[in-house]
């Protein structure tokens, strides 16, 4: 059982395996094509660009602004401390009195009585403790090797005692690598490496100078030394190389008998730190170049799609004779709503130029019809025989040129319609008093005078003004048109109803007439262009049918709608049509 499940386990793991070695090639190949397809592009090189920027702009301060570098020093400055007091108290230890020499103090001697004498003092100050350089060489020896650190000795006068850089144990072998005969130019990589380097060096530090041989009180950390005090000092090297400087004092029964200096070699620090950038730099190119393959795929989910919508848009600019289709992409994002928008619009501009098409051939139609009445009356003209003949084609004649006229009128009312809703700037209307206005126009220079109008305007709730956006000399077309078109189908004698009112966050406008109403299938068909369907006694050819069809235009160039229906209100009847109404909802002003 245990080797089975480890079988089983192996092939697992085998499976997982040849999947990762499956997918990671097709990673990389969409990367290469994204990267070849997208680099080209102004928009992918400013993703790349801007992404790379950032990234870049991070590190620079991170080595700019590194706080590894401080922290270095303060360690290395506690760790000499540390070590100078060790070694100083070692180098303390080793030191001893000279019991026949006396320290004369100048302030007992004038003290002193005339003829007096002078006893040896029994205090450990007048005590002399040398630091005997043969006895300490050897212990400083031991101590300075496995520190890596220089060691100066000076004693209590500043006079240097000991070098750790000139001791050598007995039998040592000194080798120096000599400087290559020919130096070899650094390659370009390296001379950018030590310019980026030498640039984040530190120079706002003091310089170190070589003292050498000289009174050590020219260091300041070991001034402050010999006077009982430890003291740290930063500098850098003329190259720009950092050397941390520790004084202690070396003291014997509280006694300062000199000083201790302990200080880094050149360059010490600056090789860690150096390190640690590298280290920096390293996880920056594996940063690089992810951030690099994301902004190539990145840009090829944006660029691409972008790029292939404007091939699209541009073969349908160029198209003539088929029609291209916008790439749908089934994204929920910008691009998807990008694409769908340009599909939207230009199925628009298809359904528009159908449109376009569907009227000239409509207008055609509706011109040729009088054209053609008109040119059988003018041929048959020189044939009439009779006067009430001849009469009568020119009423033909006259009648066609009429509706000649109000055919091409409406025509270039219903062309112009579009451009000017798109260029006039709607305002605040009151629909009442709008159609207030419409209806004593009607009354008073309408056709079908015989015909009244009722009107009722509900302001509802507070009696506030039926506002809607809108342009009024269009809507107030829209409203006379209604109003003429009901009274030509109502009865002699009737009366036709229009009422305005609130409903919810619409306006509403009911026109309603007394006529023998639609019929059933005609009621969408009625908004068509050119369609008539006028009662009888109405002349042939007194309607161009664009009527409706304008209105419907206006309407919905507001967001509203107008629907035709038939009126089944008779109590007595109530499945008897008793005329038709027509309804038109606009959007309120709510602002208003």
């Amino acid at each position: 059982m245990p080797m089975r499940g480890s079988q089983e386990a192996d092939r697992e793991s085998g499976g997982r395996i040849q999947t990762m070695r499956r997918l990671v090639p097709v990673v990389i190949r969409r990367v290469k094509r994204s990267a070849a397809t997208s680099v080209g592009t102004s928009l992918s090189r400013r993703i790349l660009v801007l992404n790379l920027a950032a990234l870049v702009a991070l590190v620079s301060g991170i080595l700019y602004l590194n706080q590894f570098r401080a922290g270095l020093i303060d360690a290395r400055v506690e760790s000499l401390l540390t070590q100078g007091e060790i070694m100083a108290g070692a180098i303390a230890a080793s030191a001893s009195a000279v019991s026949n020499t006396i320290t004369i103090d100048p302030e007992r001697l004038l003290q002193m009585q005339a003829g007096g004498e002078m006893t040896a003092p029994t205090d450990t100050e007048s005590l002399d403790f040398p630091i005997n350089p043969e006895r300490v060489a050897p212990l400083l020896r031991r101590l300075i090797t496995p520190t890596k650190t220089r060691a100066r000795i000076y004693d209590r006068d500043g006079i240097l005692i000991l070098d750790s850089r000139f001791l050598y144990s007995r039998g040592q072998v000194l080798r120096f690598n000599l400087p290559p005969a020919k130096p070899q130019p650094p390659s370009l990589l390296e001379q950018a490496i030590n310019a980026v380097t030498f640039r984040l060096r530190r120079f706002d530090l003091p310089v170190y100078r070589e003292l050498g041989g000289a009174n050590g009180r020219g260091y300041p950390e070991v001034e402050q030394a010999l006077n009982g005090a430890p003291g740290t000092v930063v500098r850098v090297t003329d190259a720009g190389e950092m050397i941390v400087s520790v004084a202690v004092p070396v003291q014997r029964f509280g006694v300062v008998v000199g000083s201790l200096l302990l200080s880094t070699e050149g360059g010490d620090i600056d090789a860690i730190v150096t390190a640690e950038r590298w280290g920096i730099f390293r996880v920056f190119l594996v940063a690089a170049a992810v951030t690099t393959t994301l902004s190539f795929l990145l840009a090829g989910t944006i660029a691409r799609p972008l790029r292939r919508l404007a091939a699209a848009a541009d073969r349908i600019r160029r198209g003539v004779k088929q029609r291209e289709e916008i790439p749908s992409f089934d994204r929920e994002d910008e691009i998807g709503d990008l694409a769908r928008a340009f599909r939207d619009m230009t199925n628009a501009l298809y359904s528009r130029m159908d449109a376009t098409e569907s009227f000239a051939a409509d207008v055609a139609h509706e011109l040729k019809n009088p054209l053609t009445s008109l040119r059988s009356a003018v041929e048959t003209l020189p044939l009439a025989k009779s006067d009430n003949s001849r009469e009568r084609l020119l009423e033909i004649i006259q009648h066609d040129v009429r509706r000649l006229d109000r055919l091409i009128t409406d025509i270039s009312d219903a062309s112009r319609l579009d451009a000017e809703l798109a260029r006039e700037d709607v305002a605040p209307l009151d629909v009442g008093r709008l159609v207030e206005g419409v209806v004593s126009l009607a009354r008073e220079t309408g056709r079908h005078q015989e015909i009244g109008i009722d009107l009722k305007v509900d302001h509802g709730e507070g009696d506030k003004p039926l506002m809607v956006l809108g342009h009024d000399s269009r809507l107030g077309q829209v409203f006379n048109n209604l109003i003429d078109n009901a009274r030509s189908f109502s009865p002699e004698g009737g009366r036709v109803e229009v009422t305005v009112r609130r409903d919810g966050a619409v306006i509403e406008v009911v026109v309603d007439d007394h006529g023998p109403g639609i019929r059933a299938e005609k009621l969408e068909r009625v908004f068509e262009r050119f369609y008539t369907d006028r009662p009888e006694g109405e002349g042939f050819g007194n309607n161009s049918g664009l009527g409706l069809s304008i209105s419907k235009q206006i309407v919905e160039a507001h967001r509203g709608t107008i629907t035709a229906i038939n009126r089944t209100d008779d109590p007595a009847d109530p499945g008897r049509v008793t005329g038709a109404r027509f309804v038109v909802t606009l959007p309120a002003d709510l602002a208003a």
